[in-house]
């Protein structure tokens, strides 16, 4: 009884703490103004599709860079800060659109747009740029690839081939999930500003969000340049 109440622990822990290394730098609450803003011209139906596809795919993106990111990375000699830098120029990209994009409303027409948008298409939007780079950008991607490193040496035999991988994958598994329902009542939250509020809001996360993009690309830059400038 003992073993099986301190494997249920230690399972609980691991869970803990892989969705507690995601969850701040993801930021799913943050992201919902951003979320709102990309999809202003998609009906209530289509943003509710996306949300789901936007959480099955950023739970298959973190797995996948828990697991299998480091060694992609190194088959193609790519560094993190290299991912750093380009994941960080597509969230500036994305940022800078938002910024400069007019509301939905300044469209006679905007509340019929949505509605001539294909599935296909949706499900090209719900990936790039919804999941990937806004919802699961490099800052988390190399978080994921770091816990998948730390959790090759968990233990040994069965905590390391079945425990560890199970916790991350629930703990991975319950992000997407928070990710989901931040997202599919993310309207009802900026409801409570009102119209004006709203936009207002949108436009200053699009601008944290610019910055959030400028510093991943500066972290992964310094990276890069420090050993160069050590050898000096």
């Amino acid at each position: 009884m003992q073993i099986v109440l301190a494997t249920l622990l230690l399972f609980v822990s691991k869970v803990l703490f892989v969705a507690a290394a995601l969850l701040p730098i993801m930021n799913p609450p943050g992201m919902v103004p951003v979320f709102l803003a990309q999809t202003a011209r998609n009906t209530p139906e289509q943003r509710v599709y996306l949300s789901r596809r936007i959480a099955v795919f950023a739970f298959l993106l973190l797995l996948g860079s828990m697991y299998i990111g480091g060694f992609v990375l190194e088959i193609f000699g790519v560094s993190l800060p290299v991912v750093q830098i380009s994941g960080g120029m597509l969230i500036t990209l994305a940022a800078w659109r938002m910024l400069n994009d007019e509301p939905a409303e300044a469209s006679p027409a905007s509340g019929q747009l949505g509605e001539h948008i294909s599935r296909d298409a949706l499900k090209q939007k719900a990936f790039y740029p919804l999941a990937f780079p806004l919802t699961v950008g490099p800052g988390s991607v190399s978080v994921a690839i770091t816990l998948g490193a730390s959790f090759a040496h968990t233990g040994e035999g069965w905590m390391r081939y079945v425990l560890a991988p199970l916790a991350a994958m629930v703990a991975v598994a319950l992000v997407s999930v928070f990710v989901y329902l931040c997202y599919r009542h993310g309207e009802r939250l900026l409801a409570l500003l009102g119209q004006t509020g709203a936009v207002v809001f949108m436009r200053l996360t699009a601008f944290i969000l610019l910055c959030l993009g400028v510093q991943i690309m500066w972290d992964g830059a310094r990276e890069l340049l420090l050993p160069l400038l050590a050898a000096r």
